[in-house]
């Protein structure tokens, strides 16, 4: 049998510690959240390697690494407002959890939503809503948020995203086409938006009005 805790634990140490995340909140997040729940049974035992694995309706779950940075990224206080674009299977709903106030998760496949959701309730996290629809456009009626984070890749960053985004709030998102990405994180400030270029990732489709066409 796999010791799973053990396994948490080594994914911390060598994948996140040993590559720079360094927010000890985050770090917790990570060794607490049980990732193996959140795949297929069959994929459990890879579940703590640093790659991303497949779901259900051609979806993934990204690596732990990349999960520990665009989190680390939205710098966490402990009662923000999170926006969460892409939920699949869950498990970067639950991270967010941990270190947020109330999760607003938007999932365009209907299964996926149901499973995350089921995952979820089961174990205990009661600060997530998820909503069946086109992440693209975000979640209006429950703007602004504090923190916004986008899990599929976009050709630009979605205008309705920005737009929610809280004075003083931060928005993560994959920008590029369809074979790669660039982490762009942007900030609301007084004065007015800016952008920065965290690096290079590859991401499913953000599909929606301000993604890509199915």
């Amino acid at each position: 049998m796999i010791n799973f805790k053990k396994a948490r634990e080594r994914m911390v140490e060598t994948q996140l510690i040993a590559r720079g995340i360094s927010d000890p909140k985050v770090l917790e997040a990570m060794r607490k959240v049980p990732r193996h729940l959140f795949v297929d049974e069959a994929l459990q035992d890879q579940a703590y390697n640093d790659h991303p694995l497949p779901i259900s309706d051609k979806q993934t779950i990204s690596q732990p690494y990349v999960v520990a940075l665009m989190t680390e990224s939205l710098k966490f206080t402990g009662q923000e407002k999170v926006l969460e674009i892409g939920t699949g299977s869950g498990y970067q709903a639950a991270v967010l959890a941990e270190l947020a106030g109330r999760v607003f998760s938007i999932e365009r496949h209907p299964g996926l939503a149901l499973r995350a959701n089921q995952v979820l309730r089961d174990l205990g996290y009661r600060n997530v809503i998820i909503r069946v629809g086109d992440g693209s456009m975000g979640w209006p009626d429950d703007a602004p948020f504090d923190a916004v984070m986008v899990t599929a890749g976009t050709p630009e960053v979605p205008q309705p995203l920005v737009d929610q985004l809280a004075v003083g709030g931060r928005l993560i998102v994959p920008v590029g086409d369809r074979l790669g990405q660039d982490l762009v994180l942007v900030q609301r400030r007084p004065e007015g938006i800016t952008k920065t270029n965290m690096g290079g990732v590859r991401f499913v489709d953000l599909v929606g009005k301000w993604g890509w066409k199915e």
